[in-house]
């Protein structure tokens, strides 16, 4: 009977081999990390997500400030706003791809050096002369090139390092990393921006990220402690031709997440880059502190929450179907009621409220979509990672431009409120409908015995 349940919803919770003899683990095991390795690594990378996110938002913190600065209108900071996204889009397959076959520690390394040089060195772009709209554009857009291998190589780091029963929570513990780092930011940012200026905050945060980057190279890819590149998978049955990689797509199950995944995300970067934004012209008494500190603070353990209820789910027998369905309802269909009232008039602490609860929800996605690649297609989980998530930077990418423009011909944030809502339920629709967990990379999976961990 348990053989039977894990063939159909596939390999979360459970090992695959070649045969049924438990000596068969060894080859599958030489690319997971020890338990002494996983307990530095793991923190390790918790602290970069925090730091790509600090660095992420450093621009939308800045914007009002920027703006005034430097003349914009709501068309130039949407497209300002949106210039991460294009960058955004174009390294994450290849990121994907280069950590499904070599391991993504060293990826993960060169993207933060990057980015923390592009962080701190956009202040001087901004002085450089007389086209600062072109450069800061041009500056976001490498940010978001430098940083698209990030998500994709820390999707395969999850599916080729950590083992099966471990990865939902592991992937809420990287997502909650994004939180702190946007609430730092936010707070943070919020007071050095009052007291040192814009400048500050983008070469504090570029100091920062250098620092963990040295840290990482010195720990850990350095000499002796440096990790050797993947051993072939026993999945490698499977192998990542393009023909074999397009014939996922044929999957009805595939759509649905990279759908939901693109719905989500868009929703996700058009809160994230028009928040304080709307804080700040819809309640100019408030204090920054609070609307760029709240929400994130409360998605925390919201993150952490979502992961543990997740595995603990599947650990009790539940479909994991059924799992990622009901955490995507609450990531998309809950968290949308919260966003609506917004549409109307409402009270500074009741539209904090409102945010809070919305973000917070929005984390369960984490035990959602964002897993639900490690159960559809484990071989290959950073490069198709990397597809759905470039689909979603896109996606953001026309959804915070659109929502600029909204803001400024209508001067009124219903449209966008409304918009977010409707992105989210036609994604959470299609997932509901066509989404699954069975495991579809294998040529044959029906011929693979499993053996519970």
């Amino acid at each position: 009977m348990a053989d039977k349940q894990t063939l159909g919803e596939g390999s979360n919770g459970f090992k695959v081999h070649n045969s049924g003899d438990s000596s068969e683990e060894e080859p599958e095991d030489q690319n997971l990390w020890p338990r002494h390795l996983a307990q530095k690594w793991i923190p390790m990378l918790f602290m970069g997500t925090c730091l790509l996110y600090c660095a992420r938002m450093a621009m939308p913190i800045c914007a009002v400030t920027m703006a005034t600065s430097f003349h914009w209108t709501k068309i130039d900071s949407g497209l300002v706003l949106g210039g991460f996204f294009w960058g955004y889009c174009f390294t994450q397959i290849l990121g994907g791809h280069i950590s499904d076959k070599v391991g993504g520690e060293r990826v993960l390394f060169i993207s933060a050096v990057s980015w923390s040089l592009i962080t701190a060195g956009t202040p001087l772009l901004a002085k450089l002369g007389s086209h600062t709209l072109a450069l800061m554009t041009m500056a976001r857009f490498l940010m978001g090139l430098l940083q698209g291998v990030f998500f994709p190589s820390l999707a395969s780091l999850c599916s080729q390092r950590v083992v099966e029963g471990e990865r939902g929570f592991l992937m809420s513990t990287m997502n909650s990393g994004s939180f702190l780092g946007t609430l730092l930011a936010g707070g943070m940012g919020s007071l050095m921006l009052d007291s040192y200026g814009w400048e500050s905050i983008f070469y504090s945060i570029g100091f920062l990220s250098g620092l963990w980057a040295l840290l990482v190279w010195q720990c850990f890819l350095k000499g002796e402690v440096s990790l050797k590149q993947m051993e072939p998978s026993v999945d490698s049955q499977w192998s990542l031709s393009r023909t074999r990689f397009l014939s996922l797509f044929k999957e009805p199950a595939v759509w649905a997440m990279v759908f939901a995944h693109m719905c989500i995300c868009s929703t996700s970067y058009t809160l994230l880059s028009w928040l304080p934004t709307y804080f700040k012209e819809s309640y100019p008494q408030a204090k920054g502190w609070v609307y760029n500190v709240i929400p994130w603070f409360c998605a925390i353990p919201s993150a952490l929450c979502g992961g543990y209820v997740s595995d603990f789910f599947i650990s009790q027998g539940y479909s994991v179907a059924a799992v990622r369905k009901i955490m995507q309802f609450f990531a998309m269909g809950v968290s949308s009621i919260f966003i609506m009232p917004l549409s109307g008039v409402v009270s500074f602490p009741s539209a904090v409220i409102f945010i809070s609860a919305t973000v917070g929800l929005t984390t369960f996605s984490s035990g959602g979509v964002s897993v639900n690649v490690q159960d559809l297609t484990p071989s290959c989980a950073g490069a198709l990672f990397g597809f759905m998530n470039m689909l979603g930077a896109f996606m953001g990418l026309l959804m915070v431009s659109l929502s600029g423009y909204l803001i400024e011909v209508t001067l009124s944030w219903a449209w966008v409120f409304s918009l977010i809502t409707l992105v989210n339920a036609t994604g959470l629709g299609i997932f509901l409908i066509f989404g699954d967990a069975r495991r579809v990379d294998l040529s044959d999976y029906s011929q693979v015995p499993v053996i519970r961990l």
